[in-house]
């Protein structure tokens, strides 16, 4: 264990329990990095504990009938248009397409290279969150800042290095709820986010402060200004620590729950000093509507499948981002293409078509820039905004119509298909990621999109809300757990059928089956499906 290179009063109460052995995982755990961590762990821990809490209390309420709406004790800070966030560095200013992906060190190298303005490098949703994944995307990430990241693949005879102009690199953490297990602290698991957040931070600030640069993150998951306030602390209190000046942290908030897009200007306000931007993570919220508002009989949401950014409560949400976001002074960056090429020409077409209409309307929205997942879409994307902006790297001087956005717009339920079609697509698709997440893979190839988490989130919060109030189909059969059991089974057919027998053989469906009745079935919600599949990681300490 490393901490017996730490000081003692450090080794009483961090342990590292994953495996240590080779070289370059010592130098990511050294103990001076530790030391650090643990510091954050001692500083914010109990804080971040308590915000959860605070989380399990506001969703009781809305089990309980209240809906969200813009806070009242906070009206002073959104009446207030004297107020702007801190100038963007100039690094930050031209983000029209960003590539994510996990990190995995060949992916990091083809996003990095991918010609887009920005990579975001996720520890969250695109990658699974095994001791193996979380400390070597440290050292892939370390290797990308100084520039010396290269892979050789055997099996396609293959050398991967950087180009000369690499993408902008952005870490997004874990988010609040995620444990590290495999690190404790007075023998509890510490909080996956700080142990993103404080390695990224130790290796990396002097070396991208040598090349003018900051320390750049994406924050997920956030609900409300308090939880972003925590993330505010963690900022100011490192770069008090490391001496460097403030602002050298700047920060990008994932808008991805419902409860934190009537919180947008107070969030803002809590991070004033260090944020630069807010995101759309529709696939997320979408699942987070659904989240919170799960006993609201009156808010049932068709199959997800259905679910588009047409829809009113998914356009009021984009708006009033970016009308947020540009009267504060921050950039309002658009929302996921999880399309990757297709080899027939006419569905390469239909592909075509779709992220062009999707890039269109956000750039018609006043977004300043966009999400892909591969990097061929990059330069489908980029042309969108680059005929948009008409030269320029951004539109901080766009504002939509005045016309408000109120709370009704922002809740209003959506219609749609119900039909068995729909659930059984659900059904394979969330099978094919959970068992994917489980064997160490976060970012998965399903169906001509390029998956993660928020895709398998939305399709069991979608199957369990049916079972749970008992919805009828368009074809007039009553959702039920028997009927939904009797569907998950034959789909497992259909994927022992798709991948084959050794495939089937090798992997863990029938586990993730299992795993899937059971969170679809449950008379509580659980509140994220990588909870309770914690456990079943791949080499989990």
């Amino acid at each position: 264990m490393l901490t017996e290179n730490t000081d003692r009063a450090l080794s009483a109460c961090l342990e590292v329990r994953g495996c240590t052995a080779d070289s370059q995982y010592q130098q990511i755990l050294s103990s001076e990095a530790l030391n650090f961590l643990c510091l954050l762990v001692s500083e914010f821990g109990e804080r971040r504990n308590q915000l959860l809490t605070e989380r399990e209390r506001k969703q009781k309420r809305f089990d309980a009938g209240e809906l969200p709406d813009f806070r009242e004790d906070t009206k002073a800070i959104r009446e207030d248009k004297s107020w702007k966030v801190a100038a963007l560095p100039d690094a930050l200013k031209d983000r029209r397409v960003e590539i994510t992906g996990p990190v995995d060190r060949k992916m990091v190298i083809n996003a990095l290279n991918s010609g887009a303005k920005v990579f975001m490098c996720c520890f969250e949703d695109a990658s699974s969150p095994t001791w193996q994944n979380m400390v070597e995307g440290q050292i892939n990430l370390r290797d990308a800042n100084l520039g010396t990241i290269s892979y050789y693949d055997n099996q396609k005879d293959k050398h991967y290095s950087l180009n000369a102009n690499p993408a902008l690199l952005i870490a997004r953490p874990r988010g609040l709820h995620l444990p590290e297990q495999s690190i404790t602290f007075n023998g509890q698991p510490i909080p996956g986010c700080l142990m993103d957040f404080a390695l990224y931070f130790f290796h990396n600030y002097l070396v991208r402060a040598e090349k003018g640069l900051g320390v750049y993150y994406y924050i997920p998951k956030l609900e409300c200004m308090e939880e972003a306030q925590w993330w505010d602390d963690v900022f100011r209190f490192t770069e008090d620590h490391f001496s460097v000046e403030r602002g050298t942290i700047r920060a990008t908030v994932l808008i991805e729950t419902l409860p934190a897009v009537f919180q947008m200007e107070e969030m803002l306000y809590a991070m004033k000093d260090h944020i630069v931007a807010m995101n759309c993570g529709r696939w997320d919220y979408i699942f987070s509507y659904i989240k919170t508002l799960k006993n609201h009989t009156d808010r049932i949401l068709p199959d997800r499948h259905g679910v588009g950014m047409d829809q009113p409560f998914l356009k009021a949400y984009s708006q009033l981002l970016v009308r947020t976001c540009h009267e504060r002074g921050a950039l309002a960056m658009g929302g996921m293409s999880a399309f990757i090429p297709a080899k027939d020409p006419a569905e390469m077409e239909k592909v075509t078509a779709k992220v062009i209409d999707d890039k269109e309307r956000e750039a018609r929205n006043g977004h300043d820039g966009t999400w892909v997942a591969h990097p061929a879409l990059v330069d489908l994307a980029m042309s969108v905004f680059d005929a948009h902006l008409n030269g320029q790297k951004n539109q901080l001087n766009f504002q939509s119509p005045e016309s408000p956005i109120s709370a009704e717009l922002l809740l209003q339920p959506c219609q749609g298909s119900r039909d068995e079609a729909g659930v059984r697509k659900n059904i394979r698709i969330a099978l094919y990621y959970i068992e994917a997440w489980i064997q160490g893979m976060g970012c998965v190839p399903i169906y001509g999109l390029m998956e993660d988490a928020a895709t398998a989130e939305i399709s069991r919060a979608n199957i369990w809300q049916w079972i749970h109030h008992g919805v009828t189909l368009d074809d007039g059969q009553r959702f039920t757990a028997e009927l939904f059991h009797t569907w998950l089974y034959q789909e497992l057919d259909t994927i022992k059928q798709e991948v084959g027998e050794p495939r089937y053989a090798a992997g863990r469906f029938e586990e993730t089956a299992d795993l899937f009745y059971k969170l679809s079935t449950a008379d509580e919600f659980a509140n994220f499906l990588t909870l309770p599949s914690y456990a079943l990681l791949k080499g989990a300490a």
